[in-house]
Order: structure tokens, then sequence, then C-alpha cells
């Protein structure tokens, strides 16, 4: 292939993943702000919210690495994403039947298995087209982020003024959208050697220092910020807040991601990616510290929100490319799994579970505290990280 050729297919590639991100995120920025008040709409109690809503998380503790180890073992990523996406599609007409709670959590638990794939397939995918170049990432990325905005803030109108009964029509539509960015996905594949060859272990890698204290820090960091990603509607509608307000604020969250995804070419040189991970945490705790002391002041919850650019998309960036650095090769699709489950599964289930219960128990406010001390948790792992990182540059420094 020529030169320009090749270019050409590079740029095509990339605007294939940054439509699929762009629909992907469109439909979380609807899904996972309103599920909670379309939940409560239904007339559940908020423990059984927290229940429902851990569903997903609970998928990420299983169903990223099962699909990460199938993409490594027949490098099939892109055929893997278009046949999740038309499950998640299908199981999301099951929402339209009002079977009571159980319904719901199996037709979740159907629902999430597939689309809670999607993100760890589609990071090894991509961290296999940008080589490194995370400037090209952050692009892709803000794509996503932009189609979160539009939904979180558009859906947040459509729903103040209609009410939540057209949720299920919501989902039904953004994942059909979905599937169909799939389709415009080049089937890209790892080369066929490297599927030929003797089955690299993860072991070695799993019991370095730095990548457990990594995988540590990821894990606090996350969990901590289930109190947002669960709660933070149910938080702001129990203080009176609008849903038009609520998806502005959410909306907000995502300007800030998107203005993080837009410099970070030029930004993410400047520190190591250890240090990023610990500005992250400490960015997190000042959010959610905000989050429970200042929620009925619209400032404090702005700044919170903007803090969104490093305690979450900051923080994203740096663990893609930690794990693409620790798991390269046929690594690189457990890598990514296992970011998810630690982070997201296994992060995700605890901070949901306990956030609720907290919740219920002393309240949204108790519950984001609580949240900022677990942020506090993740950003001290994170210092641990820098020091070893420092200790193994320096072993590997010459002379």
């Amino acid at each position: 292939m020529s030169a320009p050729a090749s270019v050409a297919a590079g740029r095509g590639h990339l605007l294939a993943f940054a439509g699929l991100s762009a629909s992907y995120f469109a439909h979380i920025g609807f899904f996972n702000p309103y599920l909670p008040l379309w939940l409560k709409d239904l007339g559940l109690p908020i423990f059984t919210i927290s229940l429902l809503a851990s569903v997903q998380s609970i998928t990420r503790v299983f169903a990223p690495y099962a699909w990460g180890a199938l993409s490594d073992h027949t490098g099939q990523r892109v055929k893997l994403l278009r046949f999740s996406a038309g499950v998640a599609l299908a199981s999301s007409f099951g929402l339209w039947w009002h079977g009571g709670a159980w319904w719901l959590a199996l037709v979740l638990l159907v629902m999430f298995t597939h689309t809670s794939s999607m993100m760890s397939l589609t990071e090894a995918a991509m961290a296999q087209l940008v080589a490194g170049d995370w400037g090209r990432y952050g692009r892709i990325r803000l794509c996503g982020s932009a189609g979160f905005l539009l939904t979180v803030f558009v859906a947040g109108e459509w729903f103040e003024r209609f009410g939540m009964k057209h949720f299920p029509a919501w989902a039904a539509g953004t994942l059909a959208i979905v599937l169909v960015a799939t389709m415009k996905l080049p089937d890209l594949r790892e080369p066929p050697a490297a599927h030929d060859a003797v089955k690299v272990p993860i072991g070695p890698v799993l019991r370095n220092p730095a990548v457990r204290w990594f995988f540590a820090a990821l894990f606090f960091q996350v969990m901590s910020h289930f109190s947002v990603y669960a709660f933070f509607s149910l938080y702001l509608d129990s203080i009176g807040y609008s849903k038009s307000t609520i998806g502005l604020l959410w909306a907000l969250s995502v300007v800030a991601e998107i203005v993080w995804f837009f410099l970070q070419g030029r930004l993410i040189g400047l520190l190591p990616m250890p240090r990023w991970m610990l500005l992250c945490g400490v960015a997190a705790v000042a959010r959610l510290g905000l989050t429970a002391g200042l929620g009925g002041f619209v400032v404090a919850l702005i700044v919170a929100q903007w803090l969104h650019a490093l305690s979450f998309a900051a923080h994203h960036t740096t663990c893609i490319a930690v794990v693409s650095r620790r798991f390269p090769g046929q690594l690189r699709g457990r890598g990514q799994a296992l970011f998810t489950v630690i982070g997201y599964g296994f992060g995700g289930v605890l901070g949901v579970l306990l956030g609720g219960a907290v919740a219920q128990a002393f309240g949204y406010r108790t519950m984001f505290a609580a949240a900022a001390l677990l942020a506090v948790v993740g950003s001290l792992c994170a210092w641990r990280v820098v020091a070893l990182d420092r200790v193994e540059r320096a072993a590997h420094k010459p002379g």
C-alpha cells in the first residue's frame, strides 16, 4: 500500500472508532445518569435501585476478561464488538415489559454483559491502532465525550418535559446507533503469528509490585467515583434540583472531559504516568469532598464537576497508557480486561452496594464523604506507584 493510501486508511480507521466512541458514550450519557431516576419513577426503594445499578458492575467482574481472553485468542475484536452490540440491542426491548425488579435485573444482566465488554475490546483495538500516540487517542475519546454531552443534556430536557416513561425507547434507539457504528469499523486483527505461538502468560506481569499497586490505586479511585455514577442524580434530585439542571451539571463534567482530551496530546508528556495518577487521585478527593460538603451551592458543584477533567479523563488516559505499557502484544486484551474488571467490576460493585447502604442509612452527604475517604486511599496507593516506578526506572537506567 502506498504512503498516501496508508494515511487515508489510517484516517478512515480513526473516524470509524471516533464514530463508535461517540455512539457508545451517547448511550452511556443518557443511560447511566437517568437509570436511577427511571427506577425511582417505577416506585423502587433506594437500596433496590442500588442493587439494580450494581448489575453493570457485576458483569464487569467476569465479562470483560472473558471477552478479552477470547479476543486475544482469535484476534477478532471487531466481530466480537458487533456481536455484543446486537445482543445488547435485542435485550433492551425487555425494558418495555414491567415484570418487577427480578425481571429488570435479568434484562440488565444480559444487556450489561455485552455492553460492558465493549469498552475493553474497543480500548484494546484502539491501543493497537494509535500505537502510543495519546494525542490521537484523545481526539477519538473527545468524540465519545461529545456524544455523552449531547445525550445527557438532551435527555435531561426530554425527561423534564415528558417524564421518564420514554426511557426504554431511548435505550433501544441509542443501542441501535451503536450497532450501526460497529458495522463501520475496520476489521482489525492481531498478526496471525501471534496466535500460532505459545500463549503468553500473564502471571509474571501481575507479580510486579508496581503493577499490583497500580491496580489497587485504580480500584479505590473508581470505587470512590461510583458515588457519582450511581447516586449523583438521586442526590441532586433529593436536594431539589430539576432534571434539566441535573443534566446541565452532568454536561459540565463532560465539557471538562472534552477540554482535557483536546489538550492531552500537549499535556500528558509533562509528567510521568504514575505522577498523573497521583494528581488525579488528589483531584478526586477535592471533587467528592466538595460534593459532600457543599452540594447545596451550585458554584461548588460546578467546580467539583470541572475536576472531572482530572479525576476521570486524565486518570482514564493514564491507566490506558500504563496498561498498554505493562501488557503489550498478546497480553493487550487481557490487560485491558483486567483494567475493567478490577476498576469498574469489583470497584463498581462494592462502590454501588456500599454506597446504597450508606445512603439509605445515613443520607447522600455521608455517602459522598465516605467516597472522598476512598479517594484518599486511592491517592496513597498511587503515591506508592510513583515510588516504585522511580526505583524501577533507576534500575534500568544505563550506567
